[in-house]
């Protein structure tokens, strides 16, 4: 039985230093892998030991990180195993196929968000205009896809968030806050959409997802299994659905705990 494994990766299985919650006595702390480096700084870790389930899932099933990054984001990290055949990047909007974009799946993305919400440039003016210099760091656009902000999130007014939420529901466009970053996203730019794409290529007959930021929750529904670790915006949220299992683990020790129940489940 072919199983496709599709996992977000930033604060699911990969952790920045502030993301790794090491609650721990240092003595106790787990080693620590850096998977990613960033302007030669490292930035995204995962144990030892979840490096070790992760080679193990990946000769055991398809393993395709699924990602809101953009390509050169996510190519900057190097997962250990064998490399993925697919992946999934921007969201959806991009569905790598041995590190290539697929250029016909990207065409037929954008398409569909010509037609189905309010453009990119809206958007991104609506967020500009609004959001204070005071807590706002950088404006940036990612893949031609959507905008994201990078702030100060001491200084973020919870007002704001939830203001660009209403004002981008109603253009058919989603907003997430995740860690420094708010997202404004297409609602028809979705990462489940790539993973059945990639299901229907590989012919998976089971699918396990986990995640754990409100741009995930399409995937978790979309899959027959699903995990969410005990942080991040779902958590906050008590979000929950019948095929997704809530754990308790947060931090690094989740991204652990999530391969566990890949490797359980894929066997």
């Amino acid at each position: 039985m072919t199983v496709l494994v599709a996992s977000d990766l930033d604060r699911t299985l990969i952790y920045s230093a502030a993301a790794l919650a090491l609650t721990m006595p240092d003595e106790r702390a787990p080693r620590l892998l850096c998977v990613e480096v960033h302007e030669s700084k490292p930035l995204s870790y995962m144990t030892e030991t979840a490096a070790g389930l992760l080679t193990e899932l990946g000769e055991a099933a398809v393993f395709v990180p699924t990602t809101t990054r953009t390509r050169k984001q996510y190519q900057r990290i190097q997962l250990p195993g064998p490399a993925p055949k697919y992946a999934i990047c921007a969201n959806g909007g991009h569905l790598l196929v041995d590190g290539v974009a697929d250029v016909q799946w990207h065409a037929g993305v954008t398409e569909r968000l010509a037609r189905e919400c309010a453009s990119l440039a809206e958007v991104r003016a609506h967020m500009t205009a609004t959001a204070d210099p005071a807590w706002v760091r950088k404006h940036r656009v990612a893949e031609d896809l959507f905008a994201y902000d990078v702030v100060e999130r001491a200084l973020l007014p919870e007002d704001w968030v939830k203001e660009l939420a209403v004002w981008a529901e109603n253009r058919g466009w989603t907003v997430s806050l995740q860690g420094r970053k708010i997202y404004a996203v297409p609602q028809p730019l979705t990462k489940s959409a790539a993973m059945r794409e990639i299901a229907r290529r590989t012919g998976a007959e089971l699918t396990l997802a986990a995640g754990d930021s409100l741009l995930d929750a399409d995937l978790l529904l979309a899959a027959d299994r699903g995990w969410r670790p005990g942080h991040g915006e779902l958590a906050d949220a008590g979000w929950v659905a019948p095929t997704t299992t809530a754990l308790p683990e947060r931090g690094v020790a989740a991204g652990e705990r999530i391969l566990r129940e890949f490797l359980r489940a894929a066997r």
